[in-house]
């Protein structure tokens, strides 16, 4: 029984890679790998699927429930910045300072300037898409870049590393820790500015060597290309889209500073900050979205249906996302779990070193960062705090592991980029994994060795 458990437990996971690379709806493949799994290891059927999976502490609803607000203020921003073109301005601002020919570089800030703003990653790239195939043909650069710089900018260190993202890995390790945005600052700073600086080097050198060899531009069949005319119709000052992003950061980091500062101590506004880490960014972003409204007319005529359209942007990654959650709270009801568990805690390797693999293997299993993460923080960050990790070197080494192998092939987001810029696997993939896979953990690993050394 517990060798075909093994192997239900090992098809299951199989199954969600192969269903989520032939772009199979990842809910549905969650829900029917689950079962896979429950059949295989004699769980209790019902319980399984229909607590478990669902309500569980790891299940679906459950992380859809305490996690929505979130998502829904960060689409709701995402799309008021999109749809005011404020994103666009300030990628315009950054082609009139570095010039066209730099548009990895452009892509890469860009992309970094607005998931550290808060702005959801899918937004992102829809957002810097026309742009991007604008600089693309200027600078004669091969979309397969185009693609590593968008995940380089949108999906690596402002979402794991930079203390203070508003973004779902930085608020999940809270909940469990509580710790807040900025745990592990100089951690943070060190392994994002690795992440940056390797990402742009492997990117330049292969931007040089494509040069070298004569490949340059190709657009997609379904490819418009714009002129730099047309993008800057109707487009804000950049000074002026820039300040909603500086909002959502200068909101986020008030509490700690008037702590710092002394201000803070008998405040109930600070003390109730302090102790909302899914409550509170929530609220810098629906602050900063209603500024932005106020500020762009473009989304000034119809904010709530604007609004509106963005809360429901919000679902399908959502749900998406809590779905492979919920298959993961059904694999850790598992023998073949518990013995993972047991022999990565119970590992030679410094704890450190130990819940970076766990992190990793858990993330890469379920191919979301986020997802990999939630389940750490619910099975295994309590073996660690007892063997003596800091929570906020915890916090910050974990998120930081968690956005490493998350982005094999089958991962929800990187097959998103893909489609939407017209690549394949084959065409794309070489690029955005050395940036989303190689690149992030060696930085990690890099920090991992600095936190053993401080």
């Amino acid at each position: 029984m517990v060798m075909l458990g093994m192997i239900g437990l090992l098809a299951g996971l199989a199954l969600l890679i192969w269903l989520a690379l032939r772009d199979v709806n990842i809910i549905f493949a969650a829900v029917l790998c689950a079962l896979v799994v429950i059949v295989t290891n004699g769980l209790p059927f019902a319980e399984s699927l229909m607590q478990t999976f669902t309500i569980g502490e790891l299940g679906a609803f459950t992380f859809a429930g305490r996690f929505f607000l979130l998502f829904a203020a960060g689409a709701v921003f995402g799309k008021i910045m999109g749809d005011s073109h404020a994103a666009t301005s300030i990628a315009m601002a950054l082609v009139r300072r570095l010039g066209a020919h730099r548009a990895l570089w452009i892509t890469v800030l860009a992309c970094a300037l607005l998931t550290y703003g808060g702005v959801v990653v899918f937004v992102v790239i829809f957002a810097m898409y026309p742009l991007g195939l604008r600089l693309l043909k200027e600078a004669d650069i091969p979309k397969r870049l185009f693609c590593g710089a968008l995940a380089l900018g949108a999906g690596t260190f402002t979402l794991t590393a930079l203390p203070g993202t508003p973004s779902i890995h930085n608020v999940i390790p809270t909940l469990k820790l509580g710790t807040d945005l900025f745990a592990g600052p100089l951690l943070g700073l060190f392994g994002g500015a690795l992440m940056l600086a390797m990402g742009m080097a492997y990117l330049e050198r292969e931007r040089v060597k494509a040069q070298a060899a004569g490949e340059g531009f190709e657009p997609g069949p379904r490819d418009i290309i714009p002129d730099f005319a047309t993008i800057e119709q109707d487009v804000p000052h950049w000074a002026l889209a820039i300040l909603p992003l500086a909002l959502v950061i200068a909101t986020i980091l008030a509490p700690r500073l008037a702590d710092m500062a002394g201000a803070g101590e008998g405040s109930a506004i600070i003390a109730f900050a302090n102790s909302q880490p899914v409550l509170w960014p929530s609220i810098a972003l629906i602050l900063a979205s209603l500024v932005a409204i106020a500020l762009f007319p473009a989304v000034r005529r119809a904010p709530l249906q604007t609004m509106g359209l963005g809360t429901q942007d919000a679902i399908m990654p959502l749900m998406a996302t809590a779905a492979v959650i919920g298959f993961g709270g059904v694999v850790a009801q598992t023998q073949g779990f518990a013995a993972f568990t047991d022999l990565v805690v119970g590992s030679a390797l410094p704890p450190e070193l130990s819940m970076f693999a766990a992190a990793s293997t858990v993330s890469g299993i379920t191919g979301s960062s986020s997802g990999g993460l939630q389940i750490f923080m619910a099975t295994l960050a309590d073996p660690y705090l007892a063997q003596g990790v800091s929570p906020e070197e915890l916090h910050r080494l974990v998120a930081m592991a968690s956005g490493g192998f998350d982005s094999l092939p089958h991962c929800g987001a990187v097959i998103a980029m893909l489609t939407i810029t017209q690549l394949t696997h084959k065409q794309a993939y070489k690029e955005v994994g050395v940036v989303t896979v190689i690149v992030p953990v060696v930085a990690t690993l890099a920090t991992i060795v600095l936190a053993m050394l401080t």
